[in-house]
C-alpha cells in the first residue's frame, strides 16, 4: 500500500518515534493507583490528535464520551494460538462480549508501553511477560460517543495463564482457524473487531 494512502489515524511504527506514542503531556500519576471501583480510576483525556487536554475518572469519561486512550495486547502461546477470552457481565464497557485481544485503558500520566505491559500481566493473570511489541495506533470512534485512540501490539505467552476472575468470564488459546469460525458464531467487542480488521491489514501490507 502507498504511505501516502494510508489512513492518518493509523500509524507505522517506522512513522512513529517514541515520543509521539508515548508523550510527556503531564507529570506522571501514581503508575499502579489502587481503586475500590475502576469507574474512579484517573484518565487522560485527548483530542483528535492524541494530546492531553486534560483528565477525569473513568466513569465520567465513558458517560461523557470523552476521548481517551486504550491498548489492546495479541497474546499468543507457545504453539501460536490467540488468546480468546469473554469479559465479565461486570465490565464498564462491552459486558459478556469475547474479545481477542487483551488491554484496557491507559491511566493517567502512564505511556501506552507501560499500560500494555500492566494490563496483559494482568488479564493474563502472570509475571516476567516479555514486553509487548508495539506494532499500530489508531483512533477507533463508533460514531455514538465512544472514541479512543487505540495502540495495538502482540505478545508471546509462554507462562501458564490465571486470568483474573472478576475481568476474565472465560478463556482459551485457540488456532486461527478456529478464530475464523468463531467471529461469525460469538458476539464480540466492536473496538476489539476493529484493532482485529487493521491488524490482518497490516501484516499483510496493505
Amino acid at each position: 500500500m502507498n504511505p501516502a494512502a494510508r489512513n492518518p489515524a493509523e500509524r507505522n511504527p517506522a512513522d512513529l518515534n517514541p515520543a509521539d506514542r508515548n508523550p510527556p503531556d503531564e507529570k506522571p500519576a501514581d503508575r499502579n493507583p489502587v481503586y475500590r471501583n475502576p469507574a474512579d480510576e484517573i484518565l487522560d483525556i485527548v483530542d483528535e490528535h492524541d494530546r492531553v487536554v486534560g483528565r477525569r475518572p473513568r466513569g465520567e469519561a465513558y458517560a461523557l464520551g470523552l476521548r481517551h486512550r486504550c491498548v489492546f495486547v495479541q497474546a499468543r502461546d507457545a504453539a501460536g494460538r490467540l488468546f480468546v477470552h469473554r469479559r465479565t457481565a461486570t465490565k464498564l464497557v462491552f459486558p459478556s462480549l469475547y474479545d481477542l485481544f487483551v488491554g484496557g485503558v491507559v491511566g493517567a500520566g502512564e505511556s501506552y508501553d507501560e499500560a500494555a505491559l500492566r494490563e496483559a500481566e494482568e488479564e493474563l493473570g502472570v509475571r516476567g511477560l516479555p514486553r509487548p511489541v508495539f506494532l499500530f495506533k489508531f483512533l477507533y470512534d463508533d460514531g455514538a460517543g465512544k472514541s479512543w485512540w487505540s495502540a495495538v501490539y502482540e505478545v508471546r505467552c509462554e507462562l501458564p495463564v490465571r486470568p483474573q476472575a472478576e475481568e476474565v468470564q472465560w478463556y482459551g488459546f485457540l488456532s486461527e482457524e478456529e478464530v475464523g469460525r468463531r467471529l461469525g458464531e460469538w458476539e464480540w467487542v466492536p473496538d476489539g473487531l476493529a484493532a482485529h480488521e487493521r491488524l490482518r491489514a497490516f501484516r499483510a501490507g496493505d
